[in-house]
């Protein structure tokens, strides 16, 4: 039985992944100054957190439509879906609504949708989750039970370089985000059920990217069974030396690392880090 994997965008895969898993991504789209952009291969990154930049105001995210997900769900029999945490976008809520539609049409496909309540790093551990799963043949109950448990055990956390546009999408007060740039305080962020809460707020960069190494130790147990995945707005390097880093302290049974997409880096922004585990 052949099994298709979809994700929306905010799962930050590599092309390797794509390979792997056979992973496809629903895209969302940003809005920014009346134009829009689609978070999918043709993304120009760069040009695109640029524009942000320069903008007084934040990008506005739009998640996939509920048509957009029947299209793909007529494409295959047998489905898992990762959505970002439904707590934070629709899309989840439009995978479902897309389900019901197709399964009163066609009743014998099999879809299931899993909301990661994660994002980014996190939705990419849950799509490698499901793969693993599928590898060793198990049902789809199986399936469901095991991946279920994962994104339940799974953390997520989040290092921002710049809070600029939380400050412009007015999920930050403009005054406390100038006063946290004046004192470089940098806050170090993680899930909580599906939402967001502030982990630390350390001062400099250094001492916050250090910081998030301690997290790890100090919210994680049995690393040597998880996977750790590191997703970064435009900042290979910096990803590459949180890795050695954590090497160094840390034994996780594999480290990956993936570069983020348009949503992904709306609101991480520049030089952003994520990480799951």
């Amino acid at each position: 039985m052949k099994y298709k994997i979809l994700a929306d965008s905010c799962c930050d895969v590599t092309e390797e992944m794509k390979t792997e898993t056979g992973v496809e991504l629903i895209p969302l789209t940003m809005r920014l100054n009346e134009q829009e952009f689609i978070d999918d291969h043709t993304l120009d990154i760069k040009a695109y957190l640029k524009a942000m930049k320069e903008s007084r105001t934040a990008p506005k995210t739009s998640c996939p439509s509920i048509q957009d997900f029947i299209n793909k769900f007529k494409e295959w029999d047998n489905i898992f879906v990762v959505t970002v945490s439904s707590k934070l976008s629709g899309t989840y809520n439009a995978a479902m609504q897309a389900k019901a539609l197709i399964l009163e049409e066609f009743k014998d496909k099999f879809i299931h949708v899993f909301d990661s309540m994660s994002a980014v790093a996190g939705e990419t551990l849950v799509h490698l989750k499901i793969h693993e799963c599928l590898k060793n043949n198990l049902k789809n109950s199986e399936v469901i039970e095991k991946v279920t448990n994962y994104i339940k055990d799974m953390k997520t956390f989040f290092l921002l370089e710049s809070i600029d546009n939380l400050a412009k999408s007015g999920r930050l007060n403009p005054i406390v985000a100038k006063a946290a740039s004046i004192l470089s305080i940098k806050p170090i962020m993680g899930s909580d059920n599906g939402t967001i809460r502030l982990v630390d707020k350390v001062r400099g960069y250094e001492r916050a990217f250090q910081r998030l190494v301690d997290v790890i130790g100090e919210e994680g147990s049995h690393l040597e069974e998880r996977i750790l995945s590191i997703a970064h707005c435009n900042c290979i390097q910096r990803a590459l030396k949180f890795k050695e880093q954590v090497m160094k302290r840390y034994h996780f049974k594999d480290i990956v690392i993936v570069e983020m997409g348009g949503v992904s880096s709306t609101y991480a922004d520049q030089g952003g880090l994520v990480i799951a585990f």
